[in-house]
């Protein structure tokens, strides 16, 4: 907790003369009753009240604390702040086409590449990182942003199916290309995975290559699945049956990819595989990035006025009831 107004806590020490005041005070009053001898009540049972002879002033004290400090308006520590840190902006592609769902990765392509992905993600903390999926079409899962638990959210309802099926690798690198031209950061880079053959889409995919290497893009591109055939789960009726359909990446394309924007190809045949390209393009240079968070400022006066106000009220009861003075 800060205090917008703490010049005003320096009015606490004028609490300190009016302490002493109060002390002096009650040694040098004189009693309102003079005997001649006090002897008499010597065992005289001490009311209640004498324990209670000092909670008035008490009350006041703590009152004019409570009243200092609503003045020096307490405040929540939420503030603007800047930071300069080290990262560099990516883009994740991810093919999202019904392939795959093949299951030579497990429990199956997109769930191994999703889980992987987390992983890079958790362990580049200072990065902007967004994420783009392709099919048919591609569309923006999330925009670059250091809210890796946004991210990491939004990771986990990626899924197949909710955009038109087919291949568009072209659109992929297209669609983060538009998310990282007007990137600031010394270092910008696509991660393109994808298990299959470029086959729909309005833009080719060493078209898009060029245009991210005209805005200084490099683009690492990785073909996910085994040699040979995957088993497919085949929905038939109400069951799944397995179909073994033969793998097909375009290894030349996503190499031609790699080789225009200076980037690489990696062949991930296994979720080992897959975990080590990951750790293979983690080793990427690093920027300087310069960082605004916000957080609401709030007010925390109300309490502390609540409060003065309840003790000053039961400072006038007490003065007023089983306190009170006769003269």
């Amino acid at each position: 907790m800060v205090f917008a107004n703490i010049g005003y806590l320096f009015l606490l020490l004028l609490l300190i003369p009016y302490i002493i005041w109060y002390v002096m005070r009650r040694k040098n009053h004189e009693a309102t009753l003079q005997i001649s001898d006090a002897r008499v009540y010597a065992h005289t049972p001490k009311s209640y009240k004498n324990y209670l002879l000092h909670v008035p002033f008490a009350l006041r004290i703590i009152a004019l604390i409570l009243i200092i400090l609503v003045l020096a308006r307490p405040q929540t520590t939420n503030s603007w702040q800047n930071s300069e840190i080290e990262g560099i902006d990516i883009m994740l592609a991810i093919d999202v086409s019904t392939t795959m769902l093949a299951e030579d990765l497990k429990p199956n392509r997109l769930e191994a590449a999703k889980e992987v992905a987390s992983e890079f993600i958790n362990g580049r903390p200072n990065d902007n990182i967004g994420i783009t999926l392709f099919a048919g079409e591609s569309f923006t899962q999330c925009p670059l942003t250091v809210d890796h638990a946004v991210l990491l959210n939004l990771m986990k309802d990626v899924k197949c199916g909710v955009i038109e099926d087919g291949t568009a690798v072209g659109m992929g690198i297209a669609n983060a290309v538009t998310r990282l031209k007007d990137s600031k950061a010394k270092s910008k880079v696509i991660i393109l995975l994808t298990d299959g053959v470029n086959n729909r889409g309005d833009i080719s995919p060493l078209t898009a290559a060029e245009i991210a290497k005209s805005f200084g893009i490099r683009v690492y591109t990785i073909g996910v699945g085994t040699n040979g055939t995957a088993p497919y789960p085949y929905p038939v009726g109400g069951t799944v049956q397995y179909v073994n359909l033969p793998v097909e990446i375009d290894e030349k394309t996503l190499t031609q990819i790699a080789g225009i924007t200076e980037g690489n190809y990696f062949r991930a045949t296994s979720n080992s595989k897959l975990k080590e390209v990951y750790e293979e393009i983690d080793k990427l240079e690093k920027t300087k990035l310069n960082v605004k968070q916000y957080s609401k400022r709030q007010e925390e006066y109300q309490w502390f006025a609540l409060a003065a106000f309840l003790c000053i009220l039961l400072e006038v009861l007490l003065r007023n009831t089983v306190l009170k003075k006769i003269p």
